[in-house]
């Protein structure tokens, strides 16, 4: 199988930059520069604004998945010798809340060990939300924790999250779906998750739908 490698992006990217980690600023403009290197040429303006309005980012460039996982790579090479820079650097991806800083989280996450976070990435994950997130992109997160071989956390973790916000019970019923198999005593927790729109409602009830 050949790999084809985006030339215009390996380009902007260049050799890692561990100086550059140093400033949150300067790096979160790098980032955006990079995300903007990696769109394919055919992606419209017009209908990337749509999807960025429509699920609540700041921006969405429209940067495919490999491209992602290549300035993801690259920041991992380039904060190898201080881990922590990266850490630090996660919250600030999320506040920007750009579509592609949310991906991009979700791979530095799971990528990265509770050592180099200073807490599980699970807890890192949560700790970023804020009081209203697009549930889809958490999904998307979550899974990619698990392919990056972080287990979802056990019952009493998620019951205790599911009693912090609407959004985190919701969140919980999300892990607990990542997990593929029934819910057994933490089946209250689902029924008793506050009402969502269509992408949650059809999670619940195929959780809920496991022990038919």
């Amino acid at each position: 199988m050949v790999v084809e490698v985006n030339e215009k992006l390996a380009h902007y990217l260049g050799e890692p930059q561990p100086k550059l980690l140093r400033s949150h600023r300067k790096m979160l403009k790098f980032l955006k520069g990079a995300y903007d290197s990696g769109v394919p040429g055919m992606m419209t303006k017009p209908s990337t604004d749509l999807l960025a309005h429509s699920g609540g980012y700041a921006f969405h460039c429209g940067c495919p998945n490999p491209e992602m996982r290549d300035i993801a790579s690259w920041i991992l090479t380039s904060g190898e010798e201080n881990t922590r820079r990266i850490a630090k650097l996660i919250p600030s991806l999320w506040k920007r809340h750009g579509q592609e800083d949310l991906v991009l989280t979700g791979l530095l996450l799971a990528n990265m060990s509770e050592e180099e976070l200073g807490e599980s990435p699970w807890m890192a994950f949560i700790h970023l939300f804020k009081k209203q997130e697009p549930l889809g992109a958490l999904l998307e997160i979550g899974e990619e924790l698990i392919r990056g071989g972080h287990e979802v956390p056990d019952d009493a973790w998620l019951i205790a999250m599911a009693g912090q916000s609407k959004l985190w019970h919701q969140v919980a019923v999300l892990f607990l779906s990542l997990r593929k198999e029934e819910v057994g005593e933490v089946r209250g927790l689902v029924t008793a998750a506050p009402a969502g729109g269509e992408l949650f409602e059809r999670i619940r009830n195929r959780v809920l739908s496991q022990e038919n």
